[in-house]
């Protein structure tokens, strides 16, 4: 593990993956993206470093011995929001999705193009700093949409009162839905806007952040569905009053 020093937090990246040469190989393609990069080969220690809140992010191989990928993310997001982008196996649709149920923000399948892991990596930097960097009060001002109050400038969520613990993809989903409530909001605006990227061909990560999300906030707010999918097209988050005829078809 390279030796840690004084550094800019923000630019600061651990990956987690027992494959020595292709931690170098992303090392040193990052470096001259400006990114500074520690690298650990075995669970336990990702954890470790992981949960010291020194890095921006964590890119987090699902095959690692002993300790494996999913048992890390667990541990993480048992106390962290830490950003985490999981490398899966290519075509193991299945890792994708536990992935993303356990909190992960985002994926990309091995083997990927280097272009491809900086471009997701500055997506999620993208999200994880939008809310310092922006200064229009109108877009900073609290969100309140019923039980939901969000606070786009301190990037914290309640419900009901009560603090929830969001991670940067679910609010900024949450934060979009919230702002459009009352109307749907297709799955690829949605990509686009949280996730940084066009939405791929049976792509699911949209769909388990939103279900991630009725899971933390409740499916229901009194009578009404918080969340309604509308087949084939994407989400509304729906206001008192709103009936399923308003916004064509729905489906849980």
């Amino acid at each position: 593990m390279s030796e840690r020093k004084a550094h800019d937090s923000s630019h600061h990246l651990l990956v987690v993956d027992d494959d020595a040469e292709l931690c170098e190989l992303v090392r040193e393609y990052l470096k001259p993206e400006g990114f500074e990069v520690e690298t650990v080969h075995d669970g336990e220690q990702g954890v470790e470093c992981a949960l010291s809140g020194e890095y921006a992010m964590v890119v987090l191989d699902v095959m690692l011995p002993g300790l494996n990928g999913f048992e890390v993310l667990r541990r993480i997001r048992a106390r962290a929001t830490t950003p985490v982008l999981m490398l899966t196996a290519r075509g193991e649709d299945v890792d994708r999705i536990v992935g993303l149920e356990i909190g992960a923000d985002d994926y990309l399948p091995k083997p990927f193009n280097p272009r491809e892991l900086v471009a997701r990596i500055r997506a999620i930097l993208r999200r994880t700093t939008r809310g310092a960097g922006r200064s229009d009060s109108a877009v900073l001002e609290r969100l309140q949409v019923g039980d939901i109050e969000l606070d786009p400038g301190g990037r914290t969520a309640r419900c009901g009162g009560k603090p929830v613990t969001l991670t940067g993809v679910e609010f900024d989903l949450l934060e979009t839905l919230l702002r459009a409530a009352g109307r749907v909001v297709e799955r690829e605006e949605l990509s686009k806007t949280v996730l940084g990227r066009r939405l791929m061909p049976y792509d699911r990560s949209i769909d388990m952040h939103v279900s991630n999300l009725r899971k933390k906030l409740g499916h229901l707010h009194g009578e009404h569905e918080r969340i309604k999918s509308v087949r084939g097209f994407g989400y509304i988050y729906t206001l008192p009053g709103n009936t399923p005829d308003e916004a064509g078809s729905m489906e849980k």
